[in-house]
């Protein structure tokens, strides 16, 4: 995994609308920057026709990439849509309807029209067998094999793809998976099998069953699209073994992703939360929120002491995940979020995406419905000709006859009026979203810096800053491929876990370091089979702790194999008490999950760099960028139109400061500051707006 000076890296966001491509020079460390429409119906061919553009676009031979990784939401948008495969459950005698069971959690309280999603795998198809294991992992009942060898064939029989098991308490012994397995494999050669215990080794007999489940439904077509996948990139000449980012912030290889794509849910968004953290470290920052915004949504984050924040689950599509991963809150408000009148002819803007496909109205690609980005356009915000440096034509006269007709027409105001009504609620369910991650969890929007990228981050981060209070905006290079950066600044790795749910006592920790010594000499053979030196390996502990009788746990990283246990309990009190508020330390803690993350480590291209808001008194500044061209932009009911000018990015050098309001257009994304706003550029070229 040690490149050739030669070579270079590149780094794929696969997104709703667009394909994102950052690729790396080895030797020079300089960055270069592409963009293609996606490709809904199969990604991967706008992954390597994207590859096959760039690498012919900079005269790269495809011969000198040695590494190619790629983050992708096929799997998760497979369940949105309901597009896997027809898959079958088989589980413990007396546990057929776990997964509509589910747990009695409402998060709509009060809304009566709130319905749970149908379970994945159909009643008739979620069959039970003779076995069981206690809480402890001792076999109770063996495992009926001639019962399992017939509900196999049951299943087979009704055209089931792929086969979900989950035995109870699987996660303490998985004799009886293991051997389950072995069986569907002689009877079924070639169908696709998910274990609970290979799956998500730990308790929570729901949610250890849904993320199984969810696991098997998009297996085989995931399988698929990496085949493809494979055969493109092989076509276009690349060799380097392709690599998927996984939602816990690294990079694994495509068989893993085969056996467990359930890993890959917000792989792209998990990317940009990582690639934020390394540049806001070479900025000097670490408190951040990060503010992604796409075609189809906003993804925002909290990095606090310059770590990203995890969860060990979330929902995908109302089903349960209980997986490490980023902890990202995404709400459907993107350039493509389409803007009606509601049933009582109020203006709501999302969470209906027009998507890649047909797209806005501007794009001239079949929409007839406006979105986000036509009002963006319409108000001179957005390049009123073409996007993408004049590779993607728009036309704005579409868009706004578009809100003319389907909004300010109907509701009696003009069509700038409308459009920034458009503006303004996408701005308010953004700021919702901020709120969320910060406000929310004890933590004031002020004290942090708004991080923005994605296609349309930067063009609505200055408004959304003024609205939660945040003074200060950073926007990196090239915004709108960030998430692809950030997989060039990611590392190989694998997460490792095993329940104990025991009380702390001097007996049970010296149990959990065994674990945690046991999983990361796992993690260290899976690095060797991953070709990473030993040099470069790193493994990362954490233990989930609990005061007894508490149902919500909470992670403690150790520092070494040999951490003492008065050590982890003074941390834990510590963690308790900056998530909570309080902590107990009178109170019996008990020990969840082990944890071992294997990472190996990656070459980075990034450089250190520090802001320079403004020159001193008495020292001149760096002349003022040329003006790439001046355009009317409307900025509200006070401001009006205005005569604003637009600058090219990469016109402006470091040290530059400017008085809003004024655009700055690169190829990937567009920045918008305000009027009576302060820019500047700092040593490496970040833009930091005083918002």
């Amino acid at each position: 995994m040690e490149p050739g000076k030669d070579s270079v890296r590149i780094g794929i966001d696969v997104g709703g609308t667009f394909t994102d491509f950052v690729m790396a020079d080895v030797e020079s460390g300089a960055l270069s920057y592409f963009k293609v429409p996606s490709t809904p119906e199969d990604p991967s061919i706008a992954i390597a026709r994207g590859t096959q553009d760039m690498l012919r676009h900079f005269s790269v031979a495809a011969s000198r990439v040695s590494y190619f990784g790629h983050g992708t939401t096929v799997a998760t948008n497979m369940v949105i849509e309901r597009r896997g495969v027809r898959t079958g459950l088989i589980t413990t005698k007396g546990f057929r309807d776990v997964l509509a069971i589910g747990r009695q959690t409402r998060p709509a309280l009060y809304d009566h029209g709130v319905d749970k999603p149908a379970p994945l795998v159909r009643r008739r198809h979620r069959l039970e067998v003779n076995e069981r294991m206690d809480a402890g992992g001792n076999p109770v009942s063996d495992l009926d094999e001639e019962e399992l060898a017939c509900r196999v064939r049951e299943l087979v029989d009704e055209g089931i793809e792929s086969l979900a098991i989950a035995f109870l308490h699987a996660y303490r012994n998985p004799e009886h998976e293991a051997r389950a397995r072995r069986i569907v494999e002689r009877i079924a050669p070639g169908l696709h099998v998910s274990i609970s215990h290979e799956v998500l080794p730990e308790f929570r007999e729901f949610e250890r069953t849904s993320t199984t489940v969810l696991n098997a439904y998009v297996a085989p077509r995931m399988r698929t699209y990496m085949e493809r996948l494979r055969t493109r990139l092989a076509e276009a000449g690349v060799a380097a073994p392709p690599l998927t980012f996984h939602s816990n912030g690294g990079l694994m290889p495509l068989s893993t992703v085969e056996r467990l794509p359930v890993l890959t849910c917000l792989s792209g968004p998990a990317a940009g939360v990582v690639g934020s953290a390394v540049i806001g470290a070479a900025a000097g920052i670490s408190e951040i929120i990060t503010f992604d915004v796409g075609g189809t949504s906003t993804d925002v984050s909290l990095i606090t002491g310059g770590r990203p924040g995890f969860a060990s689950d979330r929902l995908v599509a109302g089903y349960p995940v209980k997986m490490p991963m980023v902890d990202i809150h995404v709400v459907g408000a993107g350039g493509g979020s389409i803007a009606c009148l509601d049933d009582v002819g109020a203006l709501k803007v999302g969470p209906e995406s027009a998507g890649a496909v047909p797209g806005p109205v501007a794009f001239a690609k079949g929409g007839t419905q406006p979105t986000l980005t036509d009002a963006n356009i319409v108000l001179g915000r957005l390049n009123p000709r073409a996007l993408l440096d004049g590779r993607m034509p728009v036309d704005r006269a579409r868009a706004a006859a578009a809100i003319e007709s389907g909004i300010a027409r109907r509701i009696g105001v003009t069509v700038e009026e409308a459009a920034h009504g458009i503006l303004r609620i996408a701005t308010a369910n953004m700021s919702r979203a901020i709120r969320a991650v910060s406000t929310e969890h004890g933590h004031d929007p002020a004290d942090f810096t708004l991080l923005a990228f994605g296609g349309a981050g930067p063009l609505h981060a200055a408004e959304v800053a003024r609205e939660c209070g945040i003074g200060h905006v950073l926007v990196p290079h090239e915004p709108g491929t960030l998430c692809a950066r950030g997989i060039l600044l990611a590392d190989v790795s694998r997460d490792f876990v095993r329940t104990q749910l025991c009380p702390l006592t001097d007996d049970s920790w010296r149990t959990v370091l065994d674990d945690l010594r046991e999983m990361s000499r796992q993690g260290d053979e899976w690095l060797a089979r991953e070709r990473v030196p030993q040099a470069n390996r790193r493994f990362y502990l954490h233990i989930d702790g609990r005061y007894r009788g508490q149902t919500h746990d909470i992670r403690v990283r150790l520092e070494a194999l040999d951490e003492s246990r008065t050590r982890f309990v003074d941390a834990f009190h510590a963690a308790h008490r900056a998530q909570h508020g309080h902590d107990n330390p009178d109170h019996p803690i008990e020990i969840v999950n082990c944890r071992v993350q294997a990472a190996g480590l990656m070459p980075k291209q990034t450089a250190p760099g520090s802001p320079v808001p403004a020159s001193p008194a008495g020292v001149s500044a760096p002349a003022s960028p040329p003006v790439h061209e001046e355009r009317r932009v409307y900025f509200g009911a006070d401001e009006g139109w205005i005569a604003t000018p637009v600058y090219r990015r990469d016109s402006m050098a470091p040290g530059m400061a400017l008085r809003g309001p004024f655009i700055i257009e690169e190829m990937s994304s567009t920045t918008v500051v305000l009027p009576g706003q302060g820019a500047s550029i700092d040593t490496v070229g970040n833009i930091h707006i005083q918002a």
